[in-house]
């Protein structure tokens, strides 16, 4: 008697990407996902825009864009900006007359 041919075992399925936010924070009023992200593929614009403060940015797009690379290149922006400004409170002129 011959014997069975076995059979493989069949593959598991991959695991499916999670995934990206497609809401994020908001960097001028610190809210929480009140920023959302809209791409127009066909006019080549994406726009990420805040629900609260209404801070907005826009830049190009193409078929590859997602929400959080227009993101980042939003908080990028901010901090290139910022980039020479001291965040520590100056003292006013007539503090500097006490001395």
């Amino acid at each position: 008697m011959a014997k069975r041919k076995s059979r493989k075992a069949k593959a598991a399925p991959p695991k499916k990407a999670s995934k990206l936010d497609t809401a994020f924070d908001c960097p001028f009023c610190n809210n929480r996902a009140s920023v959302e992200c809209t791409i127009d593929l066909k006019h080549l614009i994406a726009v990420v825009s805040c629900g609260i403060c209404k801070e907005s940015y826009s830049t190009s797009a193409n078929a590859l864009t997602e929400p959080i690379d227009v993101y980042s290149e939003w908080i990028d922006a901010c901090e290139s900006v910022n980039e020479g400004v001291d965040t520590r409170r100056r003292r006013s002129c007539d503090d500097d007359d006490d001395f």
